[in-house]
């Protein structure tokens, strides 16, 4: 079946249900008047036809009011042969012996016309008052509506399904691809019209080539303008100002030229909505993606250089110390030997735990980490990170409080002793030789969770720094004059936060920096909840 005809069906389905509508209101007037004319009879009021006219008007004036001009004549017209029927004699005869009447009756005729036109215009003007105040609150809802969405299928497929809720007609809207080519992005119907032909409505190439031709000339086309008037729907194109991001289309029902005008403006309305939302999602994405961009580049630059000068220290080291072994190893006492090859161990070491931390914070980031989850023996744990740590520190003093009973818990044991052995070598690095490094271990089973402090006497971090020293590559101006990637803490923080506990860092009342790390004891209370935001100071 072609548009037109489809078209011409709708219009004589809306011509039958106007009928339907207005054959009750010329049955309730005729019962009006009948009923009115008996009971005037009934109180004895047939000598007095003045009152008796002007009870006749109430009937025309709520005819009027609620169905129209239609009714409204029609019930004058009734009125005034009942009362000459009824209530002036002769009675119950249309023969009129005082030609006066005459006069009268068109007189009376024409003032019930006169103010049933006026009545009629009165609820022509209340129905438009109501119509643009029903206009104003959809387009508010929908302004609210969209404001709060920042994806844009999100925000297309709202805005479609609202404007055919307020419109009760199919909604579409076309967008350009990647070529530039003009789609049917999304679509939606009211759910009466599902399964109809109004349900193709929107997806053929007729309807394509309208939206492609509105979208490129940049003009409204369609039922009820100038362009394309033969067209059953209405193309708004979606403009800001100076694009055009796609096209508005709307399956129009009504025939009548002043409803298609209101819906066209309502329509148009819609369309400067839905362009300003997707030129606002548009330039929010780019500008996500701008920031996304300078974020990693900025990354990558600091990641460049911490590596480069980390790596450089100990490469130095190791080279030099291997070259003198090779080329003067005659020269070198074996204390002299001893020292070097120390030196290239100590570089090595050093360039392990870079490299250590750097993978680690990669699959952090890329969610690649898995926990080996097993029962912890936190002594077990504290004499391992002992042993790595005087791998580089032998001659620092480490003192370790832990609670009479052995403490378990559920947790990954490598991970852990990696994060135990960052905080321990940040302890050692940031504070002077001489002082001392405290570890402590509470089990605290009411809150269910072991909690680890780690005390130094170095520096100390200022209270604004102590969430800061947690971002990747973040270090504190008060420790530049000392080595380091800002990787350490990061990658703490984001193990920690796998495991479902917390790390904070603290002021140490003797001086210094503490950290505290707690750990939930039991796997039934332990949430995986790592976010990709842990921080490093290293």
């Amino acid at each position: 079946m072609s548009e037109h005809q489809e078209e011409g069906k709708d219009q004589e389905s809306l011509q039958g249900i106007s009928r339907q509508k207005r054959v009750p209101a010329y049955i309730w007037v005729t019962f009006a008047i009948i009923l009115l004319t008996v009971l005037l009879h009934t109180i004895g009021m047939s000598d007095d036809l003045v009152n008796v006219a002007l009870v006749y008007l109430f009937p025309i004036l709520i005819s009027a009011v609620y169905w129209g001009m239609g009714p409204a004549v029609y019930a004058a017209t009734l009125s005034v042969v009942m009362f000459d029927f009824f209530f002036v004699p002769p009675y119950l005869s249309f023969t009129i012996e005082d030609l006066r009447y005459l006069i009268s009756f068109g007189v009376y005729l024409a003032v019930a016309v006169m103010t049933a036109s006026l009545a009629g215009r009165l609820r022509q003007q209340l129905d438009r008052v109501k119509s643009r105040e029903a206009t104003t609150n959809a387009l508010y809802d929908l302004s609210r509506q969209i404001t709060a969405i920042t994806n844009l299928d999100t925000l297309l497929d709202n805005m479609t399904s609202q404007i055919s809720l307020m419109l009760g007609s199919p909604a579409a809207i076309y967008l350009p691809d990647q070529q530039g080519e003009l789609k049917l992005w999304t679509k939606q119907r009211p759910a009466s019209e599902i399964g109809t032909e109004k349900n193709a409505w929107g997806s053929r190439s007729s309807e394509l080539a309208i939206a492609d031709w509105v979208y490129k000339q940049g003009q409204i086309a369609g039922k009820g303008t100038p362009k394309l008037g033969e067209s059953a729907g209405l193309y708004v194109p979606l403009r800001t100002e100076n694009h055009i991001h796609g096209v508005l289309a709307v399956y129009m029902t009504t025939s009548e030229p002043e409803k298609q005008q209101e819906q066209g403006q309502l329509l148009e309305a819609c369309g400067s909505l839905a362009a300003g939302a997707i030129a606002r999602v548009k330039l929010a994405e780019e500008a996500r993606l701008a920031q996304v961009t300078a974020e990693s580049e900025r990354i990558r630059t600091a990641l460049l250089d911490s590596v480069s000068h980390e790596l450089r220290t100990p490469l130095t080291a190791i080279i030099g110390s291997a070259t003198g072994l090779i080329e003067n190893d005659s020269l070198f006492t074996p204390e002299d030997r001893l020292e070097l090859t120390g030196n290239i161990r100590d570089g090595a070491l050093r360039m392990n735990r870079l490299v250590t931390n750097l993978l680690g914070m990669v699959r952090l980031e890329s969610g690649m980490l898995q926990l080996n989850r097993k029962w912890c023996d936190v002594g077990d744990m504290i004499s391992v990170v002992l042993a790595k740590v005087r791998e580089f520190s032998p001659h620092r003093e480490v003192t370790v409080q832990l609670p009479e009973e052995p403490v378990f818990f559920d947790g990954d044991e490598v991970l852990l002793e990696q994060v135990l052995v960052n905080i321990v070598s940040n302890a050692f690095k940031y504070s002077p030789d001489e002082s001392m490094v405290i570890i402590r271990v509470k089990n605290e089973p009411r809150q269910r969770c072991v909690t680890f402090i780690v005390d130094d006497q170095g520096v100390g971090i200022e209270e604004p720094e102590r969430t800061r020293v947690f971002d990747k590559f973040y270090r504190s101006p008060s420790t530049q004059h000392i080595t380091g990637t800002g990787l350490g803490l990061a990658i703490c923080k984001g193990i920690v936060e796998v495991h479902g506990g917390t790390i904070q860092a603290e002021g140490n009342p003797d001086g210094g920096t503490r950290i505290r790390i707690e750990l939930p004891v039991g796997r039934d209370e332990v949430r995986f909840s790592y976010t990709g935001q842990g921080e490093v100071g290293d």
